[in-house]
This record gives C-alpha cells, sequence and structure tokens, in this order.
C-alpha cells in the first residue's frame, strides 16, 4: 500500500512561525491545478504496482481550493492509478475557510478526512502566531464539521511564549468538547527565516523555553491518556481505529509520492523533493518536465531513518528488523550507544524492541541522533 501527498502552496497570510513553502499570491492558482494535475499523470509508472490507499492534501491551506478544484485532482488520482475501495483522503483546513456550505460540499465529496489547524482556542495566542482564524471562529468550525465528518483531526501548538500551563490545559479540555478521535500536536519551534525568529531577536516576542514546553506536552499526554487516546507517534494522539494512514505509512518505511512544489518523495531506496519555487515548478510542468533532484539513501541513510521514525513511534525499533536489514554489526551498534539510555530510564527493551519510556518520549528525536551511525555506507 502506499500514498499520495499533494501540496497546495497558497496561505492567505504567512504564519510568524511557518517555514513551509508558500504564497500568499493567488495569482497562478489555474495554472498551479493544472501542473499539479499533469505532475500526479506524469509520475504514474511510479505505482504501477502499488495500490493508492491515502490521499493527503497538505500545505499551505488545501482549504482555500474549490470542492470542484479538489475533485479535479482526486478525480486525475483516481484515474491514473489504482485506489483501494476505501481509501484515506485527508484534506488540511483552516477555520476561517470552514463555513457551512464548504463543509457541506466536503461532506458530499470523496473527501473522509479533516485535519483542521486550530493550534489554540485563545486570541492572544492567535495573534501571536499570526493566524488567519480568531477564537470563536475555532469553536464554530468544529461545531458544525463534527457534524458531518467523524473522521476529524486537530492540530494544537504548546509551549507558545506566554502560555501558562492552566490555559494550555484549556485548550485540550476545549478541544475535548468536541469528541473529536485525532489530535496533533507540536511545540512552536523558532524556524531560520522566520517572522518569530526575527521578533525574538528584536525582543518583541518572549523566546520559547523548552522546559516549559516539556512539561505542557507532559501535561497534554497525561490528559488525553485518561480520555482514551492512545500515544502512538510523538506528536499524534489518536482513538482506536482513528490513527492517520498517510502518516503512519510515512513511519512504518512506506512508498510515497510527494505531488507539488516542494512536495518530497520516498519509494524505498530513493528520496527526491521538487523544486521550492511556485513559478519554476508550473513551467518545468507545461514542458512536460518533472523539476524534481533525487538521491538513493545508503544503508547507514536507511538505518538512520528507522531508528528515527521508529523510537518516535509506539511500535519503536525492532532489534531483528535491524539485524536482518542493516546486519549483525548495526545491531551491536545501536546496543552499545543504547545502554546509556537504558541506564537513564529514557529507553527500554520491550520483547527485543526498543522503545522510549514515557520520561524519553520528549528527548526522543534528541535519543535517536545519539544513535545515528555516521561512518558507515
Amino acid at each position: 500500500m502506499s500514498g499520495i501527498y499533494i501540496h497546495i502552496p497558497f496561505c492567505k497570510q504567512a504564519c510568524h512561525y511557518c517555514d513551509f513553502h508558500f504564497s500568499t499570491s493567488l495569482k497562478k492558482r489555474d495554472d498551479m491545478i493544472e501542473a499539479l494535475a499533469k505532475e500526479i499523470t506524469l509520475r504514474r509508472n511510479e505505482f504501477a504496482k502499488q495500490q493508492v490507499e491515502t490521499i493527503y492534501f497538505g500545505g499551505g491551506t488545501p482549504s482555500l481550493l474549490t470542492i470542484d478544484e479538489l475533485r479535479f485532482l482526486i478525480e486525475t488520482v483516481y484515474k491514473y492509478y489504482e485506489v483501494v475501495a476505501h481509501p484515506e483522503i485527508t484534506l488540511e483546513a483552516n477555520p476561517d475557510d470552514l463555513t457551512t456550505q464548504l463543509l457541506n460540499s466536503f461532506a458530499n465529496s470523496p473527501i473522509n478526512r479533516l485535519s483542521i489547524g486550530i493550534q489554540s482556542f485563545f486570541e492572544q495566542d492567535l495573534k501571536l502566531m499570526n493566524r488567519a482564524h480568531n477564537a470563536e471562529e475555532a469553536k464554530t468550525c468544529l461545531e458544525e464539521a463534527t457534524r458531518l465528518f467523524d473522521n476529524i483531526s486537530v492540530d494544537l501548538i504548546y509551549g507558545i511564549p506566554g502560555l501558562s500551563n492552566a490555559r494550555w490545559l484549556q485548550n485540550i479540555q476545549t478541544a475535548l468538547t468536541f469528541d473529536i478521535p485525532h489530535i496533533s500536536s507540536y511545540a512552536l519551534t523558532v524556524e531560520p527565516k522566520t517572522a518569530l525568529q526575527s521578533f525574538i531577536k528584536k525582543g518583541i516576542i518572549d523566546d520559547v523555553d523548552d522546559d516549559v514546553a516539556q512539561e505542557q506536552f507532559q501535561l497534554l499526554a497525561d490528559t488525553l491518556e485518561d480520555k482514551g487516546f492512545i500515544h502512538y507517534e510523538l506528536s499524534n494522539f489518536g482513538k482506536a481505529g482513528f490513527f492517520s494512514r498517510n502518516n503512519t505509512a510515512y513511519w512504518q518505511g512506506k512508498a510515497y509520492i510527494g505531488i507539488g512544489p516542494s512536495a518530497h518523495s520516498f519509494n524505498g531506496t530513493q528520496r527526491s523533493w521538487n523544486v521550492r519555487n511556485n513559478s519554476k515548478y508550473i513551467e518545468a510542468l507545461a514542458l512536460s518536465q518533472l523539476p524534481m533532484e533525487t538521491e538513493t539513501l545508503t544503508l547507514t541513510d536507511k538505518y538512520n531513518e528507522y531508528i528515527m521514525t521508529g523510537l518516535r513511534t509506539m511500535w519503536g525499533v525492532s532489534l531483528e528488523k535491524v539485524s536482518n536489514d542493516f546486519g549483525a554489526l548495526y545491531k551491536t551498534y545501536l546496543l552499545k550507544q543504547s545502554e546509556v539510555f537504558l541506564e537513564q530510564h529514557l529507553l527500554f527493551l520491550d520483547d527485543e524492541t526498543l522503545k522510549v519510556t514515557k520520561k524519553g518520549k520528549f528527548l526522543s528525536d534528541g535519543i535517536a541522533s545519539d544513535l545515528f551511525m555516521l561512518n558507515l555506507v
């Protein structure tokens, strides 16, 4: 099974923390839709022997597109690929776009999962991040969306400067009142060349505090697990049956095709990425050219990726898989590097599977980097 990710590179305005590829100008919207469809068509042979299990519209802000534009792209996938009988088709959406009329249109389309960028239910947080919606729109869209969709995920951000633990708990509790089956939550990160970084350097906004972020991460995990959510990936919590099939495929190393400017793809041995420029992307596709770069992963690259993704998930890192796929040397190295984290109770072994402890979850990316192999091919 494989997935197709479609990047919609348009937004109404720029969030202060975002470093994803997007444009706030929609002048080339029609040309972009045609280019996306062209890339879907040109790459059909990459999945000639595979079925598509998930289609994911990310961005950017996919909910800026009309239902006809979304249908056109979905129909293009169906035309050129073999799609399973009941695929997961996810649309990322912003609350300010989700009018009753648009939600009804989505509900009467092949889209069967919404991922809604709430981020916070508090006005001061939304203004600090320069979100396009307000707190009232965040609540109103969920009231409407939950009437029409069973499979909904919301995004929440913690570690925001000035966000107290009490207000963070209110954010979580508010989300829970809507009976949402999936929550994705991320620490606010200061990315290079973003407005947030500039404001922090100038003293306009306080810097993020890693200790506060770790406290709020633990509050999140404890609260959601008490409510029956399964913490199946570092930033993702789902009720049984509501894990993101699209994202789970990434973490389990399945193949996927990334459509659109800046989108990444993976086929098991190679990783590729499209040009991060709307005009260049459109111009290349108009000539039936794929504007991408490709790298072939070494054995060590594949090992490092497996360690990174495996430790972030509830499934952990299988020692048997490491031995079978990468060799005894890698397994020996992994166990040696893990010793200090096992002693510190940040990692534990569960039936020959290496996993992070509750204490170690927030630190899993840093732990993984210390388990990477750096000098083999």
